[in-house]
């Protein structure tokens, strides 16, 4: 019985928006009366069916009605999805912020800014050993900051084993770095250290930093 309600009025909207759309533009006011039309389609109706229209137990106005409540609730449940969607999408994005925000330091204290001025004002002297002294404060700086990070071990080498690469881009820069204080501090004033070497560890280290925020 529900079935065989459901045809008739979806036949009856899908007919009324059809000749909506294609009415002349010179229609007369009957023509355009969008009540007419849907008496003239659902008489038509019951005439196909072999029903007499007085006999029917819906009324045309009734069906209007439940036309109406249709409407109304399919508007009410629209606005409910997109109510729905849009808080739905909110604490996606707050979840995809949390999960993807870059690991980093809270702020670059004004310690460190003076440690890292320290490093570059010896990197501006011509003194390989002033040279030395910079890198070898480069690599104390990257131990304090993989410590506050939460990676543990018994020095930069041991620290920087236990990093994850995804979570460490700048990772080959900081070996290489760190390299290059080992070689210092093993082979001390007898290890050759060029200014372009200088300069292209620290700027590992500078990229390390960076990173992390920590200058």
């Amino acid at each position: 019985m529900a079935f065989w309600f459901i045809v008739p009025v979806l036949f009856i909207l899908a007919v009324g928006i059809v000749l909506l759309v294609y009415l002349p533009s010179g229609a007369s006011e009957e023509q355009i009366n969008v009540e007419f039309w849907f008496r003239q389609l659902y008489e038509l109706w019951a005439r196909i069916t072999n029903t007499d229209p007085s006999s029917l137990a819906v009324t045309f106005s009734t069906l209007w009605g439940y036309i109406t409540a249709i409407g109304y609730l399919l508007t009410v449940l629209g606005i409910a999805l997109v109510v729905y969607s849009t808080v739905r999408l909110f604490h996606l994005r707050k979840r995809e912020d949390e999960a993807y925000a870059p690991l980093m330091l809270a702020s670059a204290d004004t310690a460190t800014n003076k440690r890292w001025i320290h490093i570059q004002e010896l990197m501006e002297s011509g003194k390989p050993s002033e040279w030395r002294e910079a890198i070898i404060e480069s690599d104390i700086m990257l131990d304090d900051m993989l410590r506050e990070q939460g990676y543990h071990g018994a020095g930069v080498g041991e620290r920087l084993k236990s990093v994850e690469r995804a979570d460490f881009n700048t990772l080959n820069d900081a070996w290489e770095a760190h390299k290059v204080r080992n070689q210092i501090a093993h082979e001390g004033s007898s290890f050759d250290l060029s200014q372009t070497l200088a300069q292209r560890t620290i700027a590992r280290y500078e990229a390390v930093f960076r990173e992390f925020h920590a200058i």
